[in-house]
């Protein structure tokens, strides 16, 4: 299994940071592929509250029978704000590291 090192994998973070929508590069496919995968089964997930305007997290539980916990408090107003969010706690998740909370243009 491929993990992250914080230091040598940090310029696929500022990728992300930059472009988190789009085609990647394949350093930065690698490190989406380790991320979108938790091994405690509660995965953070983005959820379109309002088509182009508001964007919440939420989190899916281990056992999908049981119900998605939102994070009513917490919405965004782009899409790409709110997947940076998500690239950020996972990444927090894998290598301990805290990002930056600004998404930059």
């Amino acid at each position: 299994m491929y993990k992250i090192d914080p230091v040598s994998d940090r310029p696929f973070a500022e990728e992300f940071r930059r472009k988190p929508i789009g085609g990647h590069s394949p350093g930065l496919m690698r490190i989406l592929s380790i991320l979108r995968v938790d091994p405690t089964g509660h995965q953070i997930i983005i959820v379109c509250r309002k088509p182009f305007a508001k964007w919440t997290l939420a989190t899916m539980p281990p056992r999908r029978a049981d119900p998605i916990r939102f994070e009513e408090q917490t919405t965004f107003a782009s899409r790409e704000e709110a997947e940076w969010e998500v690239f950020r706690r996972r990444w927090h998740a894998a290598t301990g590291e805290h990002l930056d909370g600004k998404l930059q243009d």
